[in-house]
């Protein structure tokens, strides 16, 4: 079996966050990282794989400083990994980056049929949760989204989606693209001896040329949304610090009660 898993470098969430003068994130503000529900998405991977046996790819768009997120999954265990790095894809939105994605998975599966794509439910620096569903109507195969748990059998997948007032299962034919929520597993932290195997592993690195995919339908170029304002966070007014000597519990209860907070 043939996985691949799509996977962001994100902004280090403890890190100011900011938009530059075209309205895009500000990727500079810090260490940048693997997105975290990303990390549940490889572990899924992974898991699948050691149960029925195959490889696993770890696929990422962005800049020079994206490829630590693959770098990352090599170290969790994934078998191989490519990184879309072209300077046009710059500004892209989740169109664009589904449509780069789309066009990175066809020639993935030119090479060998790709059986299962696997997301994250989403990345922390947009929270927009819909670039696994774009990527799927991009490629025309099913979609599971949210899953909490995922099993894979012969030619098939099922899902369970835990929504507010029901639990669902969905099944759907093989290749079909799954995103998981970070109820789906633990992710495994890598080990010296995965650390040292991923430094080994090298990087393919594909432009939109290698792809065919049009410059003008990524990037600002093809950009059908945008940030039209954007205010920095307002710093937290007239708050209460209570200093513990025993009565914090009491005088927090008060305080939420004197405001009917509960």
């Amino acid at each position: 079996m043939r996985i691949v898993v799509c996977v962001k470098h994100v902004p280090d969430l403890q890190a100011e966050r900011a938009f530059t003068e075209q309205g895009w994130v500000d990727r500079t503000q810090g260490d940048g990282t693997l997105n975290e529900l990303d990390e549940n998405a490889v572990e899924a991977a992974l898991a699948v794989a050691e149960e029925l046996g195959g490889e696993v790819t770890v696929l990422t768009v962005g800049p020079q400083d994206a490829e630590d997120a693959v770098r990352r999954g090599l170290q969790m265990g994934a078998d191989h990994a490519v990184h879309v790095l072209d300077d046009a894809i710059a500004g892209s939105d989740a169109f664009g980056t589904a449509a780069v994605l789309a066009a990175a998975l066809r020639a993935l599966a030119g090479q060998e049929p790709v059986d299962l794509v696997i997301t994250g439910m989403a990345a922390l620096d947009g929270l927009m949760s819909v670039v696994p569903t774009l990527v799927a109507a991009e490629l025309g195969i099913a979609q599971l989204t949210l899953a909490a748990e995922l099993t894979v059998t012969e030619g098939s997948v099922r899902v369970r989606r835990e929504l507010d007032h029901a639990t669902e299962v969905l099944e759907a034919p093989l290749p079909a693209l799954v995103s998981v929520t970070d109820q789906s597993n633990q992710p495994r932290y890598p080990n010296f001896k995965g650390i040292m195997a991923a430094r080994k592993k090298p990087v393919t690195t594909w432009s939109l040329d290698n792809l065919g995919v049009d410059p003008q339908r990524v990037g600002a170029a093809g950009a059908r949304t945008r940030v039209v304002e954007a205010t920095p966070r307002p710093p937290r007014e007239n708050r209460v610090l209570v200093t513990d000597d025993g009565e914090a519990g009491v005088q927090l209860a008060a305080y939420l009660v004197e405001n009917r907070l509960v």
